[in-house]
């Protein structure tokens, strides 16, 4: 509960192994507010440089405090010793973020028995992992997938950052500290996007039931934020907030989605609509859409849009699938939009 009287959603972020440790630092470094910081490992050395404000060690009595040994077996069986203190990290959340590098040993293996827990205590989990360059060669890559197919299993939800994916993205003069900071801006964003959209308060509200509306039991999932300013600035930042280069999955053919148009109070009825549309354009026919507005005068000039898109087609269905579609339908019929509006 706020300083206003308001109950919010209780969100937990937890960095789960060397990779998820430092993503959590990096967030924490960027200033994110609003959620609670956990940082685990089964490596006592590693846990000691970590920010949060939270911590703890997995598998006292199996690894001594020495890591796991990139073997993700050492890092289940930790968690699994360690079952009642995972359990009490993470009570009283309504929400939680996983995030680990895969491909090691504590991030790989931990990270399912974590979702898993949470999932028991009622918790919608969501999991944003990175898989490892191709360069870190075949036992680390394999140990990567077999981890990523045990965690979709757990959680409600999952996006996935290919590594090599930030070859694509970022100059060849980048250094590899900003590189890992561009992959991280996931997960801040999704964060942060997920925070404000439940705890600012809209024209058009959504709140903590609407995300678990979209997120809940879902499987591959990805997040976006676009900002724009300027005369065609609601569809630039939706164009922005939908499109994903660092993820696994895009927006196209996504079953559920929700959407937050957030400007100044110059922000248009046709902005909003305009916005709409992009989103409409690029998902499913039958998409459930919820969508929310809000006005933050600090924003004259400028449109934030965040979206939220879950409940893809296989990757190699949706291949097939891509054809050129004629939509008959109105955007209206689908848009779960105040009467106001229609």
């Amino acid at each position: 509960m706020n300083e206003n009287g308001r109950n919010f959603a209780t969100i937990k972020v937890l960095g789960i192994g060397g990779g998820g440790t430092n993503a959590v630092n990096r967030m924490i470094g960027a200033g994110v507010k609003g959620v609670e910081f956990w940082g685990i490992n089964t490596d006592l050395q590693a846990l000691s440089v970590s920010l949060a404000d939270k911590k703890l060690q997995l598998g006292v009595e199996l690894t001594k405090g020495l890591g796991a040994g990139a073997n993700p077996e050492i890092g289940q069986r930790a968690t699994e010793e360690s079952r009642e203190e995972v359990k009490r990290a993470l009570s009283g959340a309504d929400m939680v973020f996983i995030t680990a590098g895969m491909g090691g040993g504590t991030g790989t293996g931990s990270s399912p028995v974590v979702a898993e827990i949470a999932k028991e205590l009622g918790i919608l989990t969501i999991g944003v992992v990175t898989k490892p360059f191709k360069f870190e060669g075949p036992i680390r890559i394999s140990q990567a997938e077999s981890g990523v197919a045990l965690l979709k299993e757990k959680v409600d939800a999952l996006i996935i950052i290919p590594n090599d994916k930030l070859l694509q993205v970022v100059e060849r003069q980048t250094s590899i500290m900003d590189a890992f900071k561009v992959a991280d801006d996931v997960l801040r964003q999704g964060v942060k996007g997920i925070s404000d959209l439940i705890t600012v308060p809209g024209l058009i509200n959504l709140d903590f039931a609407d995300v678990r509306t979209i997120m809940y039991e879902a499987g591959s999932a990805m997040m976006g934020i676009g900002y724009a300013s300027g005369e065609n600035r609601a569809v630039e930042a939706a164009e922005k907030a939908i499109s994903s280069p660092l993820l696994e999955e895009t927006i196209t053919g996504a079953k559920g989605v929700i959407f937050n148009v957030t400007g100044g109070s110059d922000l248009t009825l046709y902005e909003v609509n305009d916005a709409a549309e992009v989103i409409y354009n690029a998902v499913d026919p039958d998409a459930n859409i919820i969508f929310g507005a809000v006005i933050d005068e600090k924003l004259q000039g400028e449109i934030v849009i965040t979206v939220i898109a879950t409940g893809f087609k296989p990757a190699e269905k949706r291949f097939q699938d891509e054809i050129p579609l004629v939509r008959t339908s109105s955007m209206s019929d689908r848009v779960d939009l105040p009467p106001f509006i229609r």
